[in-house]
């Protein structure tokens, strides 16, 4: 049984507003979905995109004792989310941002102290399952991402779009 909570609902999908043709959002969208907490459940949505062609670039889950959420990324979002709709998902978007870290001790240190400077909540976060160049890629879901991206920009940290983040 897969389960969709009206909290779900209620949540705005965010298909990354109007954007110029040539402009390049920095922000990257994640897919999430609630699912029971029984084995092969996670399989099944993993298997709903496989079948479809769709690869996985990274995921979170997380869980209680009774279902867990599970969180997306991959290249072809709008496809992903219509396939996992067709086989009776309920599918949330979420805008994230992608940021790189220093792969060292203090690193994160860094970069949390800018996003904390620039009076931002983080909501939640998890790592990439790979490296941008000599640096590790984190996921961010903001309260304000477009404040962050703006002070993360001044601090001369690097903020991954899509294109850099998928390789297109």
């Amino acid at each position: 049984m897969r389960i969709g909570l009206s909290l779900l609902m209620k949540v705005n999908d965010c298909y990354g507003g109007l954007r110029k043709e040539n402009e390049v959002s920095m922000k990257i969208q994640q897919l999430s979905l609630f699912l029971e907490n029984k084995p092969g459940h996670l399989n099944a949505i993993c298997r709903t995109l496989s079948d479809a062609g769709i690869n996985i670039v990274t995921l979170s889950l997380a869980d209680t004792q009774q279902f867990g959420i599970v969180r997306l990324i991959v290249e072809d979002w709008r496809r992903a989310k219509a396939v996992l709709e067709a086989a009776g998902y309920v599918v949330n978007v979420r805008e994230v941002v992608a940021v790189t870290v220093a792969d060292r001790p203090g690193g994160m240190t860094e970069l949390l102290d800018v996003i904390g400077a620039a009076g931002v909540n983080i909501e939640y976060m998890y790592a990439f399952t790979s490296h941008h160049g000599q640096e590790a890629v984190l996921i961010f879901r903001l309260d304000d991402p477009d404040r962050a991206i703006e002070a993360l920009n001044a601090a001369g940290r690097s903020v991954v779009d899509a294109v850099a983040l998928f390789g297109n």
